[in-house]
């Protein structure tokens, strides 16, 4: 939308549009109300209609990538089969997103512990660490997963893959395939560090 004219519809989803390209291109620090308006062709004041100030329009920034990466996530897990397999497409559908929005990525988790977060900010967050904990649980109802602190393995599960997809958005896995690479990880994080 950025670049586009504005001419009817719905003001809200095209400065949100506007805003997610202007955030891949010119960072979170350069997104204003103002230049928004520019983008996409109304008055200066217009944005304010649907965002009191920059703050409120990054959290709806972050809650609409909460949303879309928890699509992406339960359309992922709905391809079903075993938990190695559930949890492989999960993961690759979250590096996936990382990679193509890493500062969307950033800015969800940033503005989901922020002070004025809102409630609907809040539980889309929990969320998607409840869509990990479900494909944990079913793991260790079918044997796949040992039993325990189903909660405690899903944080060690995040954090191995949140870490990946840093590391893959921030050029320090150079001359390496993503996928491959996840794999390896999955791989390790599965058998542990223990000699098979």
């Amino acid at each position: 939308m950025a670049g586009e004219r504005y001419h009817h519809g719905d003001l809200r989803a095209a400065l949100l549009d506007a805003a997610s390209a202007a955030l891949r291109v010119r960072g979170v620090d350069a997104l204003s109300l103002r230049e928004l308006a520019r983008d996409v062709g109304v008055s200066h004041a217009a944005p304010r209609r649907h965002f009191r100030d920059r703050q409120a329009l990054l959290n709806a920034l972050a809650l609409r990538g909460f949303q879309r990466l928890s699509a992406e996530l339960d359309a992922a897990a709905g391809t079903g089969g075993r938990f190695r397999a559930r949890l492989t497409v999960m993961a690759r559908a979250y590096v996936d997103f990382a990679v193509r929005d890493p500062e969307l990525l950033e800015l969800m988790f940033v503005r989901k512990h922020a002070p004025d977060a809102s409630e609907e900010l809040v539980a889309a967050g929990r969320r998607l660490g409840e869509q990990m904990l479900a494909v944990i649980v079913d793991g260790q109802r079918s044997g796949d997963v040992h039993g325990g602190d189903a909660e405690g393995i899903g944080l060690a599960v995040f954090a191995a893959l949140h870490g990946f997809a840093g590391l893959a958005t921030s050029g320090m896995l150079p001359g390496l395939d993503t996928g491959e690479a996840l794999e390896r990880i999955l791989d390790e994080l599965l058998h542990g560090a223990t000699p098979r």
